[in-house]
């Protein structure tokens, strides 16, 4: 019953030989990998108002607001900056990992590490602050409505779109991104729209603002009071704009998923995502200011120029761009959904989390890590109520961080390969091997073509002050970031890094210490070993008989041992035991404390010290029941005695179970 459920939801298993299949095409892997980057314009440029709106409260005018568009130029400079950089990093990593395998590879590990602790919060934080967004875009929609109460349930909603976008994830990565593919593209082209028309419009008919600010409406950034603009201000403005780059690295980290050849689809798609965020982002900062948008309580900037841009006749457009936002940020979450658990894979593949998380599921994706990304982002929604504007400040330490680590990594990375291409080292190597094997010359020149595309895009000079720049520019940006929101939430993800790199360490630790113990160098001779078999007993049944009777077939020292709480019921046992005549000798032990397992084990290690070259088997008999809510009818004593022997050496544990028909 519970395999034809999970093959309801999740489909059908797919084998292992069909994983190409689940490639994804530039299209949909732009859906896939950039729906986060994508949907940051739904939220930088009122990030960047939000602490204008700092001094605009002070000053109670809005004259400040007008340094949104420098803000947003100096931040698609960066976007730019690090695009061109990550493309790069696409080449020199064809088996993608991101800053994780980058820093790892050229820094060492524990700079890898930080990477990695860096990306999985943010993956996380990616979930939480998408899906809060895109309800809070939603519940800007409904207000004035007969709906308008839906925001006062906004977690329970987060929620409820995380275990969606989760058992679509389950599905797999083509199917998910089949899925999340129309509302991506409906986002993007609604947006150009808006854009387009909210310009033409603009310059046909000039938005004019005669009503003063109500201060009472307007929100300000989360941890500030009103205050006079300042530079500390306004690196504030552009770091919290700096949101927008979140989702850059995500196709660098998923090459694999792609279609061959995967390095060039995967640099293909993301100088795609990055000219469409760049029109996206700047022409939403460009209408915000001509539009005289500012931030409000209940309203996101977004949906208050859309309603101005689309009214009388077009206001059905306004709704079509709030639910193609509200889609794109609840969406936005499967950029994470893609890449941490293949982020968490490529840890516990080198030892750093659990095994379970490196195992695909039925469905070729890694299942343990889509559900635990799951819990943890649905934990965040929590204790953060679901609000946006408190988690952003949490958000891009993380991001700026890898970015930092990622790009000093490929600074040493080509470092180490300038001096001779690695087109004509692949060039030279499959000359050498032609003279050895006639057919490895195409194999070579193959090899020569797909290495040859990271020096298609420059020399090593070239690519070392791009990706040289690339880890300033970064560096820079996180360091305004600490500074700026540090009091504000960041000092949380701050403190947590570290946290979690030395849980990496531990696990690692723990993984050396287990190899070391089971390590055996030869040679090794197999001992034969004794065995005394004890078989708990509760009386004289189906089930006992059946333990006794396999007991009897692997060793001649067998005992029945039964714990006496109560001398009536000791002394059936003794008289249905002489009654059968059973040839195994009973062993009855007192337990005046009434404990079943306490006389169990403290029998067992006597017996283990009598008989130091025997093995202690202790055989459990059981039976199941015919249905699954009858085992609540019953003792499961079993369990317990069995809960008990797991941390016991020396001492095997075996059941015998009996399935009852009814």
């Amino acid at each position: 019953m519970v395999s034809s459920l999970k093959e309801i939801v999740i489909g059908s298993p797919i084998a292992s030989e069909n994983a190409h299949h689940e490639r994804l095409s530039k299209k949909i892997a732009l859906a896939v990998f950039s729906s986060d980057a994508l949907s940051s314009v739904a939220y930088a440029t009122e990030e960047i108002l939000l602490v204008l709106a700092v001094a605009a409260t002070h000053y109670g005018q809005a004259t400040t607001f007008k340094y949104v568009i420098p803000i947003s130029i100096a931040i698609a400079v960066l976007l730019v900056l690090v695009s061109i950089s990550y493309r790069q990093t696409i080449y020199a990593y064809p088996s993608g990992g991101g800053a994780y395998i980058v820093a790892k590879d050229n820094l060492g590990t524990t700079p890898g590490l930080i990477a990695a602790a860096s990306l999985l919060i943010d993956y996380v934080l990616t979930v939480s602050v998408s899906i809060a967004a895109g309800v809070a875009a939603i519940t800007s929609a409904v207000q004035g409505t007969h709906y308008e109460w839906i925001a006062d349930h906004r977690v329970l909603i987060c929620i409820m779109f995380i275990l969606t976008i989760m058992l679509a994830n389950l599905r797999g990565v083509r199917e998910s991104g089949m899925i999340f593919s129309i509302p991506t593209y409906v986002f993007i082209f609604s947006f150009l729209g808006m854009i387009l028309w909210g310009l033409g419009r603009y310059f046909i008919s000039p938005v004019t603002v005669s009503t003063p600010i109500d201060l009472s409406k307007m929100a300000i950034a989360e941890g500030y009071s009103p205050a006079p603009l300042s530079l500390m201000l306004i690196l504030g403005a552009f770091s919290n704009g700096c949101s927008a780059l979140t989702g850059v690295e995500a196709i660098s980290n998923g090459v694999p998923a792609f279609k061959k050849p995967e390095s060039r689809n995967a640099a293909t798609t993301l100088i795609w995502m990055a000219v469409t965020l760049l029109v996206l982002f700047l022409g939403t900062s460009v209408l915000a200011y001509l539009y005289h948008v500012v931030p409000l309580q209940n309203e996101t900037a977004i949906s208050q120029f859309a309603r101005m841009i689309f009214s009388g006749p077009f206001k059905i457009f306004y709704y079509v761009v709030q639910a193609a936002t509200a889609a794109i940020l609840v969406l936005a979450a499967n950029t994470s959904f893609a890449d941490f658990p293949r982020l968490s894979s490529l840890l516990a593949r080198d030892g750093f989390l659990p095994r379970q998380f490196a195992n695909q599921g039925d469905r070729l994706v890694f299942s343990n890590g889509i559900v635990i990304l799951s819990v943890l982002s649905s934990l965040l929604l929590i204790l953060f109520d679901g609000d946006t504007h408190r988690l952003i400040p949490l958000y891009a330490v993380g991001v700026f961080l890898s970015f930092t680590l990622s790009q000093t990594g490929m600074v040493v990375h080509w470092w180490k390969e300038r001096g001779e291409s690695r087109v004509h080292k692949a060039a030279k190597e499959s000359r050498l091997d032609a003279s050895i094997r006639p057919e490895a010359s195409t194999e070579g020149v193959d090899a020569a073509r797909r290495i040859g595309a990271v020096t298609e895009i420059a020399d090593w000079k070239q690519s070392i002050v791009i990706n040289a720049l690339g880890a300033v520019a970064t560096l820079i940006v996180l360091t305004v970031f600490i500074i700026t929101k540090f009091i504000h939430g960041a000092w949380i993800v701050v403190v947590l890094i570290p946290i979690i790199v030395v849980m990496f360490r531990s696990v690692k630790s723990h993984y050396n210490q287990v190899a070391e113990q089971l390590l055996i160098k030869p040679p090794y001779k197999l001992r034969k070993l004794g065995q005394t078999v004890i078989v708990p007993v509760s009386g004289v049944h189906t089930a006992v008989l059946s333990a006794l009777e396999y007991a009897q077939s692997i060793s001649k020292d067998v005992r029945a041992v039964y714990v006496s709480v109560d001398e009536k019921l000791e002394e059936k046992m003794k008289a249905d035991w002489k009654q059968f005549d059973i040839k195994i000798p009973l062993i009855v032990l007192d337990s005046p404390y009434r404990s079943l397992v306490r006389p169990l084990l403290d029998y067992i290690d006597k017996t283990d010290r009598e008989s130091k070259e025997s093995l202690i088997t202790v055989v459990m008999p059981e039976f199941v029941a015919a249905k699954w809510w009858h085992h609540f009818l019953h003792n499961q004593s079993s369990l317990f005695i069995k809960g008990a022997l797991i941390f016991r050496p020396s001492t095997v544990v075996t059941t015998v179970r009996f399935h009852l028909k009814r």
